[in-house]
């Protein structure tokens, strides 16, 4: 059997990701002989190392040269990453749902592109400067938020409206967990408390980014997100 095909057997016993170092400790479990060997190949190293340590680097180097291609699945929105094993027919499920999140922009733009043909002029003004006031808590505050539709476009159950009734901020961290589903669309003042705690919370490390929390400026864009919401 060979190195890889080692490897991979020993990551087949979890059913779960797990982080490479896990992988490391069961793969030593399993194959003691290559643990006896990394630890000799360690001992001849100038930098203080262990055969474990040698190992999970060794796997971790193949991850991101692409060695363990369609075999394995990785989890990088952490820290440190994780990895599972792709069974055939996880793999067949998971082309698929790539080809399908690769196409979904094209859908929601032509959503977005056929609703827009249809709105009045107030309307697509609405939608406009819910853009200008996300692009500036950007550059005022460098807080990263979207504009939303509370009922999500692509929604498998019912399709949202491209609509300034159906827009809102979202932190682009919420937004992103909120994916497809559809929300009850923030009150008006819902949104301003959602708004104004994440700036509150955003300040307490606004210095480190070097970011002046200015409340003329955040007073100014609420009274914008007032007429138009």
């Amino acid at each position: 059997m060979k190195i890889h095909e080692k490897y991979l057997e020993a990551l087949k016993t979890f059913t779960n990701f797990v982080t490479v170092s896990e992988w490391a400790e069961k793969f030593v479990e399993m194959f003691p002989e290559e643990l006896e060997k990394a630890n000799i190949q360690a001992q001849n190293q100038v930098r203080d190392t262990t055969g474990l340590r040698e190992i999970t680097a060794r796997i971790s180097s193949r991850i991101a040269t692409g060695g363990f291609s369609q075999k394995i699945l990785i989890d990088d929105t952490e820290r440190p990453k994780k990895v599972k094993y792709l069974t055939k027919e996880e793999l067949d499920s998971y082309e698929q749902r790539e080809i399908e999140e690769d196409i979904e922009p094209l859908k929601r733009q032509d959503i977005i592109n056929n609703a827009t043909n249809q709105l009045e002029i107030y309307e697509l003004y609405r939608i406009t400067e819910f853009e200008n006031i996300q692009k500036s808590f950007k550059q005022f505050f460098n807080l990263d938020f979207e504009i939303d539709h509370a009922e999500a476009l692509l929604n498998n159950e019912k399709q949202g409206e491209h609509h300034p009734n159906n827009l809102q901020l979202l932190l682009k961290y919420h937004n992103a967990k909120k994916n497809k589903n559809s929300w009850n669309r923030f009150t008006f003042d819902e949104q301003v408390d959602y708004i104004k705690k994440s700036v509150a919370l955003h300040s307490l490390v606004a210095d480190k980014f070097d970011v002046e929390i200015d409340n003329k400026i955040l007073d100014s864009l609420l009274n914008r997100l007032k007429e138009i919401y």
